[in-house]
């Protein structure tokens, strides 16, 4: 079976020289359809630029990206974009919700861009924050949320649209013990449901509940690996 993602002698040069930083040095790997990965490092070792690259937000000095088959890097910027819209679902670190937008509102807004009518793009929208246990708290904007329901906003924004791909950067960064354990729960329960889901982390403990880890440093693939499960 073709891999949903096939990434090939990829390189990322900061000042090409005497003085140059590689942020990704000769890194190829694969990721089949349905997996639950985890990309662990630490700050400065290049998985946030691996990310970058995954989700089409960035270009390599050279190599090669395959999603789907498709070379990725000979593309325009208009079919990138119609990649991100339409492929990938991404969750941060912060957040980032408009304030002034209930969480409804917040959902919404992407499937909006994508020209979804709005009752299809509603009830889509309704659909994904029932499904992060937020229904009640519909029409709450951000500053009426604590940090760990501000996340589910996020969550649900990016998986509204039904994305194969779930892309999530430090997803548990700035959240408790507890709302981070609702956040993994709601990851899992993605990946039980058939999407590929990705997710960038520092914590080896997030790491150790994924069925995969991919551990980066000084730029490259140190260790590759399935977590064993119980």
């Amino acid at each position: 079976m073709e891999p949903l993602i096939k990434i090939e002698h990829m390189y990322k040069i900061y000042n090409p020289g005497d003085d140059e930083v590689r942020a990704l040095d000769d890194v190829s790997m694969e990721i089949q359809r349905g997996e639950l990965t985890a990309i662990i490092g630490h700050s400065g070792s290049g998985k946030s630029t691996l990310m970058n690259m995954l989700g089409c937000l960035d270009i390599p000095t050279s190599g090669k990206y395959f999603l789907n088959g498709k070379d990725v890097f000979s593309m325009t910027d208009n079919q990138l974009s119609d990649i991100r819209n339409q492929e990938i679902g991404f969750i941060f670190q912060g957040f980032n919700l408009i304030a002034n937008l209930d969480a409804l509102g917040n959902v919404e807004l992407p499937l909006i861009y994508r020209g979804i009518d709005k009752k299809t793009r509603q009830e889509l929208s309704r659909e994904a924050l029932r499904m992060v246990g937020l229904e009640p708290r519909i029409h709450h904007k951000p500053s009426e949320m604590s940090g760990g329901q501000q996340q589910r906003v996020a969550v649900a924004r990016a998986i509204a649209a039904k994305p194969p791909i779930i892309l999530a950067d430090e997803p548990t960064g700035n959240l408790d013990s507890h709302s981070t354990e609702e956040i993994l729960q709601i990851l899992k329960g993605l990946h039980e449901a058939g999407r590929t889901v990705i997710i960038i982390t520092h914590d080896p403990d997030i790491a150790s509940q994924t069925d995969r880890v991919v551990q980066i440093k000084d730029g490259k693939i140190e260790k590759d690996y399935w977590n064993e499960k119980e």
